[in-house]
């Protein structure tokens, strides 16, 4: 990326050159069930020395620079697809009202309707991907395709089991796009729609799943302080702002900003939703990693690290990525998820989740390990009696 002066570009900024390598030939990909591979610690190591590796980081990466000074209200033309797609999450949408959150006497944990949700989506998915996919011509394909994509897109909502979220899930939604470019279906053109339309489409849709059901922060200890739930929106939201003529970092404690740019700048959107959610306290209690960042002494400083902390404590980390799918369009690496070079230390940590599956936890146990009741059920609490101010709770 070039470097970011904080101060109006003189010229026009030419955009960065294309990361992400070409779509293979159809005819090329073995479709297959995504099914989990990641297992130990020697299959993570496999997995970040692999080309599907590197296919994601530059697709990530391709997005990012996508958006690069770019607000919401930029005028980039919508393709098709792009519309086909926002209107299966509008479908997903309306979802949500067949099944309204049951009646749990006050609780801040899941809401067990979502998992009627859950179920809703799954079923409905062919019909709503039926216009998605007619661009590929091979019947074979098409169903091939859609068995792929189905598992990507209905984990890319949560959790059924724990009725949680967090950013493995995110990372689900991502792959479901990974996976349509991969088939050709998603050209470069519309790299710059599919973050200022159709994710923050999904954003927005994952907010209302999440203060509709109470979905629990998918880990012991929120997302480093960033977000309970969210890491993508950050990091796109930062190529926004890159060269931002006078919104600098530390403009995310000024309310009136946050007011008048949040509809325009997916970070501050952020910022703007965790304040009303979160309100016992400041940003630097509820969020800290988030105060400290406000300090960089520009947005590119913030871009760059936001990568880098995505690839470490996302795509670096076990307890997230044991839970992630591999199949003909994101492929895992030969040896991957044999068991070869376990270490015993790992073995004494495995455990049987919810679900019957098998996975090792670290010492915290972020996966699954400790329930977290949601912040948006205790702001909720607070909304419903007059008596006393909303309550502090644990990881809040």
């Amino acid at each position: 990326m070039p470097s970011s002066l904080n101060k109006p570009p003189t010229a026009p900024i030419v955009p960065p050159a294309l990361l992400c390598p070409s779509p293979p030939q159809l005819s090329s990909i073995s479709f297959q069930q995504p099914i989990r591979r990641i297992l130990t610690p020697a299959d993570l190591a496999l997995f970040q020395s692999s080309q599907t590796h590197i296919l994601i980081t530059s697709f990530i990466r391709d997005l990012n620079n996508s958006v690069l000074n770019l607000p919401l209200s930029h005028p980039a033309p919508r393709s098709v697809i792009v519309d086909k797609l926002i209107g299966v999450l509008d479908a997903v949408d309306a979802i949500i009202d067949h099944h309204p959150a049951e009646e749990a006497g006050g609780s801040r944990f899941g809401n067990a309707a979502f998992r009627g949700f859950y179920d809703e989506v799954g079923e409905k998915f062919e019909g709503l991907h039926e216009g998605i996919l007619e661009g590929l011509e091979e019947e074979g394909a098409r169903k091939g395709a859609m068995k792929e994509i189905k598992a990507y897109f209905t984990e890319a909502f949560g959790n059924r089991t724990r009725i949680d979220y967090g950013s493995g899930h995110e990372l689900n939604y991502l792959i479901y796009l990974l996976c349509l470019q991969q088939l050709s279906l998603l050209e470069p053109s519309t790299y710059a729609t599919l973050v200022l339309h159709l994710f923050t489409r999904y954003l927005t849709l994952m907010r209302k799943i999440q203060t509709t059901y109470y979905l629990e922060p998918a880990g012991s200890h929120g997302v480093w302080g960033l977000d309970d739930y969210q890491f993508l929106p950050f990091l796109f939201g930062s190529s926004q702002l890159y060269s931002h003529p006078y919104l600098r970092p530390k403009c995310i404690h000024d309310d009136e900003i946050l007011e008048q740019f949040s509809k325009d700048y997916i970070y501050l959107s952020c910022i703007s939703f965790i304040n009303s959610i979160k309100v016992t306290a400041g940003l630097r209690w509820h969020s800290p990693m988030l105060d400290d960042i406000s300090n960089a002494r520009n947005w590119a400083k913030i871009n760059s690290g936001m990568m880098t902390m995505y690839e470490k404590e996302v795509l670096g980390k076990l307890p997230i990525m044991q839970h992630f799918l591999f199949g003909g369009l994101v492929s895992a690496v030969e040896g991957m998820g044999g068991g070869d070079g376990e270490e015993e230390e790992e073995r004494e940590r495995e455990v049987v989740d919810r679900e019957g599956m098998t996975h090792v936890h670290s010492t915290w146990g972020e996966c699954c390990g400790i329930k977290v009741p949601a912040a948006i059920g205790a702001r909720r609490a607070g909304e419903q009696t007059s008596l006393r101010k909303v309550p502090r709770i644990p990881f809040d």
